[in-house]
């Protein structure tokens, strides 16, 4: 072995340590030579080849000895190597050296790292020392070195991470948010966690203390689509407007083709627009007047015309045609607040009127259109019960085509059940084939030899018609029951069971 060999051939760049048991002390010898090892000497390390280090590369070296002002290695008085034990060293493109008894080499030699354009590596420091530009830098503190250049790697600093440039698109931004207080590369002062955005195309290499939280691409903004904004903090906006926290607004084109959103402004959604003909009307609840919504009011909008709804308004009824009327209809209307009406009639609260055909209308926001009503065609054996809202009162319409007024409603009159089982029978409702209208008069058509006795409740009295065809009621009258009479009969006195007074 190389250790017990007296004598030793050291090849060029390869060299030995040789301990001497006398002074305990070891030394370095280099080749290329012939080493004879006396007795009290032995070979502890080697041979082994010298560290090269090439043009652009680096290596590390632990415990590494001290050196003087003219870069020679400091003995003490035995003239053993001092170690600056526990540091590191790195060492450059150099001829090939030995290490010294106690130094050891980190890793491999390596190539300095090239930092390519649009990038950065992110240092940070673990001792304080003076950089070569007089920057005085402190433990913990971080820095960037950014490219295009070949790093020199320091001790006292180590490659935290390496930062790559965000390319920023037209109609994009970027979100950047600070790690903690500094003055931007604007001189703008910011603060540690607020957040900001950059609209500026190209590249955009993050500051030490910066970091990219999004990115964010623009709304299109066209002629049918508006952006609903809300702001989650007082600011003022791009448009040179103070928003106040929880405050909803609407950019449109006619601010913007394309809008990025700030940091403080939140997307609600997109609005499409309305877009109202000239047949057609609605109302908004909770309008817009100069920029603030008026809250429990509307507003009848009718047209042409398009628009978005603001935030906090919407539509009753959505979008409504205009109510078209024909010769022989009306609408009935109601006063929900007191107004003066187009013909200068004065309306007030509670009122009911009618708007008779024909005519277009569009109802007033203080108007409320109860009903369309038509005139109802009666034929002379044809009637209907009509009552009076304000005074109770029934009546009779028959034989004309009648339009209720405004204070006239359609009456339901109600039967016994034995009087509506007789009606069925008849077939009264045979040319409807469903059920009897009740707000219709009731008609009977009696068959051949019958007479029918009616029951009169205003006047508590029973009655025979005669000569009779077919029945017709007003609103009082009751049908108690149908007699056959005799063959011959011809005149009430001659039937079987004549007429008499109901109690």
């Amino acid at each position: 072995m190389a250790s017990e060999a007296s004598v030793i051939r050291v090849k060029p760049y390869f060299y030995i340590h040789v301990l001497d048991n006398n002074t305990n002390v070891t030394r370095v010898e280099v080749g290329p030579q012939t080493f004879t090892r006396q007795d009290h000497e032995k070979i502890i390390g080697g041979p082994d080849p010298m560290i090269m280090i090439p043009p652009r590369n680096f290596a590390t070296i632990s415990n590494p000895v001290h050196r003087d002002e003219h870069n020679l290695p400091v003995l003490d008085k035995n003239k053993q190597a001092k170690l600056r034990h526990g540091d590191e060293e790195i060492r450059f493109e150099q001829e090939p050296f030995a290490l010294y008894p106690g130094e050891k080499l980190v890793g491999k030699v390596a190539p300095l790292q090239v930092v390519a354009p649009n990038t950065a590596l992110r240092l940070r420091v673990v001792r304080d020392y003076t950089d070569a530009d007089g920057s005085v830098r402190r433990a913990g503190d971080e820095f960037l070195f950014e490219g295009p250049g070949t790093y020199i790697p320091r001790i006292e600093a180590q490659v935290a991470e390496i930062i790559r440039a965000v390319i920023v698109k037209p109609n994009q931004a970027l979100k950047i948010r600070a790690r903690k207080g500094f003055a931007d590369s604007n001189k703008v002062e910011r603060q540690a966690g607020e957040e900001w955005l950059v609209k500026t195309s190209g590249a955009y290499l993050p500051g030490v203390d910066e970091e990219v939280v999004e990115t964010i691409s623009a709304y299109t903004l066209t002629e049918k689509k508006a952006l609903h904004l809300r702001a989650t903090k007082t600011f003022t906006d791009a448009f040179k407007k103070l928003r106040r926290a929880g405050e909803e607004w609407l950019v449109t084109m006619k601010d913007a083709e394309t809008h990025i959103p700030d940091v403080y402004e939140q997307v609600v959604g997109e609005e499409k627009i309305y877009t109202l003909t000239n047949r057609q009307f609605c109302v908004i609840i909770d309008p817009w007047k100069d920029g603030k919504p008026q809250l429990g009011k509307k507003e009848l909008r009718n047209g042409e015309v398009s628009f978005f709804l603001n935030p906090g308004e919407r539509l009753e009824k959505g979008v409504q045609d205009v109510i078209v009327l024909s010769e022989d209809e009306a609408l009935l209307l109601k006063a929900k607040d007191s107004f003066v009406d187009s013909d200068k009639s004065t309306r007030k609260a509670g009122d009911r009127w009618m708007i008779r055909g024909p005519a277009d209308y569009v109802p007033p926001v203080e108007v409320e259109v109860l009903e369309k009503r038509a005139q109802i065609p009666l034929d002379e054996n044809e009637g209907i019960y009509v009552r009076d809202i304000k005074t109770g009162h029934v009546r009779t319409v028959a034989g004309e085509s009648y339009l209720l007024k405004p204070t006239e409603e359609l009456w339901t009159k109600e039967l016994p059940a034995v009087v509506e089982e007789i009606l069925a029978k008849t077939n009264v409702n045979e040319d409807e084939g469903g059920e009897r209208d009740r707000t219709r008069v009731v008609t009977y058509r009696a068959p051949h030899n019958t007479a029918v006795q009616v029951w009169r409740t205003s006047c508590r009295a029973c009655e025979v018609p005669y000569p009779l065809t077919h029945a017709f009621t007003d609103t009082h009258p009751q049908y108690p029951r149908t007699t056959p009479t005799h063959s011959h009969a011809t005149h009430p006195s001659h039937t079987r069971t004549p007429p008499r007074a109901c109690d």
